[in-house]
């Protein structure tokens, strides 16, 4: 459904997991520490250090400041995970620690790309509890929730080497190397728009730069029910930074109906299974499980 930082393991993309991308391909890895720092003396969270592996772009940090408030860090932006301030709500103090639980799973496997099927199990262990502390979803009265830029820190799907998971794609990088940065979602609830954003780098033979591009699949989306979206695709925008910023964005066009295949229809849908102020869980129409942090 949905749908960027650059490192060495050679990965095939496929776009169309976020509802009409194209396929890409992509290559990763780059080791980061997971830490835990407070003052006064640091306290671990866990019993042993966690080595994870992201892409520089994506570095993670926990810095525990006063009355235990984690902070995870990262060079695109900051997810708070607070201590409640009332001593009597145990409740929330539970799914805080349940936040940190799935963003401990999922944290080193570079957006579910390098997920084992082991990986991909305590994942979804770590999120069906979240889920079910948190409760049904209802958006009709909550919808504002959905607002904002969210910044994707795992995908089910992308442990197929692949951005679509199920859904078919173009040829691998093999042929056109593309290197993933960062994905976010941005939702508008007052004029559903829906963007999928994909930061990515193009390879080009020597000795030409490679081409780095921001991808926008622009969508409209609906409420159905109390927590499903559904989502219509209409344009895709690329913008180019680097050597060639200088060139203004162009439209990509929505293919008519009639020349789309049958298993790319332009339109998906998925439910919000856990939202709250800093993070969000979907489950896609194929299955796909995905986490989000507010960007």
């Amino acid at each position: 459904m949905l749908l960027l930082s650059p490192l060495p393991l050679q990965t095939s993309l496929n776009f169309s997991s976020f509802p009409s991308m194209a396929a890409s391909s992509s290559t990763f890895s780059s080791p980061a520490l997971l830490s835990n720092n407070r003052t006064p003396p640091p306290r671990s969270i866990s019993s042993s250090p966690v080595l994870i592996a992201t892409p520089r772009s994506s570095r993670l940090s926990f810095t525990i400041p006063e009355r235990r408030s984690l902070v995870v860090k990262s060079t695109v932006g900051e997810v708070s995970f607070r201590e409640p301030a009332t001593s009597g709500s145990g409740g929330d103090e539970g799914i805080e620690s349940l936040k940190l639980k799935l963003l401990s799973v999922v944290s080193g496997l570079n957006r579910g790309l390098v997920a084992s099927v082991d990986d991909l199990e305590r994942a979804e262990t770590a999120a069906k509890q979240l889920e079910s502390a948190g409760g049904a979803v209802d958006l009709t009265e909550g919808l504002d929730k959905l607002q904002g830029k969210w910044r994707l820190l795992y995908s089910s799907a992308f442990s197929s080497r692949s951005l679509g998971g199920s859904r078919p794609g173009l040829p691998t990088g093999r042929l056109i190397p593309v290197t993933l940065g960062q994905v976010f979602q941005r939702i508008d609830v007052f004029s559903k728009d829906f963007d999928n954003i994909a930061e990515v780098e193009i390879g080009a033979p020597w000795p030409f730069p490679p081409l780095e591009a921001t991808a926008t699949l622009a969508h409209k989306f609906e409420l159905l029910g109390t927590c499903k979206i559904k989502i219509t695709f209409e344009k895709t925008t690329v913008k180019t930074s680097g050597n060639l910023a200088q060139i203004p964005p162009f439209d990509i066009p929505r293919l008519p109906d009639s020349f789309r295949p049958p298993s790319n229809p332009g339109t998906g849908d998925f439910e919000v299974t856990f939202v709250d102020d800093n993070m969000r869980i979907t489950r896609g129409d194929r299955g796909e499980l995905r986490v989000f942090a507010i960007a």
